[in-house]
């Protein structure tokens, strides 16, 4: 299930690092809760909608904008939806006008996949200190994606059967930058290719490829 919300215009300059006040009204909306602690089951975007302002110091939203959060838990979309109406808003003078759920589609075998925000790949490497970022034609990038996704399916004894692939045949792909917790991430803004169990392919579209899902990476439209 998606749920996707209609923002109002806003009121202030929205910043370009906006997500962690997007991931706060989340955690706000579902109340207490362990998902910070656990491997992200749901997938958040960005805010879509808005355009830089004249000076190039933040964003502007107009006309509104469209925020999306999915997953495959009744229950976090209950959550969700309960904490929404308690209280719609954000920051920036935004807050919720509408609530549209949308029911997730069918797939076939392989599906190609846009993205609603950017997907993240990461992980430890030996002799760095810090973990490494990860692009689409990048040795083992590819497998990192299929891996993570695994992972997830597993959570819920669901198929494996699925593999995930940047489309490195969509050229020039953009690198996309932003701050999250003071900390500096760098994603990739490239379609996916994903094949194999249908059922497994519906589950990548509600929870998102690649790492970060739960802080605004990798939602796939």
């Amino acid at each position: 299930m998606r749920i996707i919300l209609q923002l109002s215009p806003n009121k202030e300059l929205v910043p370009f690092n906006y997500q962690q006040t997007l991931v706060g009204a989340f955690h706000k909306w579902i109340g207490p809760n362990e998902l910070h602690d656990d491997i992200s089951l749901y997938s958040l975007s960005w805010l879509h909608g808005g355009k830089m302002n004249k000076n190039k110091t933040g964003l502007n939203f107009g006309g509104g904008a469209t925020f999306c959060i999915s997953s495959p838990l009744e229950d976090l979309h209950k959550k969700a939806i309960d904490g929404i109406f308690k209280d719609q808003h954000i920051r920036w003078g935004m807050k919720v006008d509408q609530v549209i759920l949308q029911a997730p589609p069918q797939f076939g075998a392989q599906h190609r996949f846009f993205l609603n925000s950017p997907v993240l790949v990461k992980r430890n490497v030996d002799g760095h200190q810090h973990q490494q970022y990860f692009y689409p034609g990048d040795q083992d990038v590819n497998t990192c994606l299929t891996d993570t996704l695994k992972r997830k399916l597993s959570r819920l004894n669901m198929s494996q059967e699925v593999s995930v692939s940047f489309d490195e045949s969509f050229r020039p792909y953009k690198i996309k930058k932003t701050t999250f917790n003071n900390i500096d991430i760098k994603a990739a803004e490239c379609p996916v290719i994903i094949k194999g169990d249908p059922e497994a392919i519906q589950f990548a579209w509600q929870v998102g490829v690649g790492h970060g899902t739960g802080i605004g990476f990798g939602c796939l439209r």
